[in-house]
């Protein structure tokens, strides 16, 4: 006989936490001991080519949040982080934290909040590596074609924010047996 009480084991959301942590840890040590690329190389032409005019590698020191927003606040920014993790804790009944999708997406979102706090408290800035050029432009956004450069936390944060969102639309009284199964 099948239990239908909610699962109380978060296993999924540390592992995919953890992985999401220790790929960004690995990433960042990677880029920060790699002696040709400078701390913000967005200024000098050393960089890795990974895909000609399109994708580099770099080393950008962002002292700010999301296109270098609130830049010297590096502090409040680790503590912003500290209180979102409290307030996941606080309301993981609330948010569904017992359903597994749920699980996988705040285990990315922690995993991103966790990596990019760390590297504010270690080096100051959160370390930036990933650099894309599009054939286009966004006013505002992208008016020289160039994306901001990102990293594996940040890539956590925002596919754990979408797929949140995306899961919040489906109602969780019919999946709810569903997802606790085994």
């Amino acid at each position: 006989m099948e239990s239908t009480k909610p699962s109380t084991s978060y296993k999924r959301l540390f592992i995919t936490a953890a992985v999401v942590f220790i790929l960004d840890q690995i990433t960042k040590t990677w880029i920060f001991n790699h002696p040709e690329l400078p701390l913000d190389s967005y200024f000098y032409p050393d960089s890795i080519e990974v895909i000609k005019d399109f994708f580099y590698i770099v080393h950008i020191g962002n002292e700010g949040a999301a296109w270098g927003m609130f830049s010297g606040y590096g502090g409040v920014l680790a503590a912003i982080a500290v209180l979102a993790l409290f307030a996941i804790y606080k309301l993981r009944h609330s948010l569904e934290l017992h359903r597994k999708p749920m699980q996988f997406a705040f285990g990315m979102l922690i995993g991103g909040v966790l990596g990019n706090m760390i590297d504010r408290l270690i080096h100051g800035h959160v370390i930036d590596f990933l650099d894309f050029h599009f054939p286009f432009s966004i006013p505002y956004i992208m008016p020289d074609g160039r994306y901001p450069a990102f990293n594996i936390a940040d890539c956590g944060i925002v596919v754990g924010v979408f797929f949140y969102i995306t899961l919040s639309f489906f109602s969780s009284g019919a999946t709810h047996n569903e997802d606790t199964a085994s």
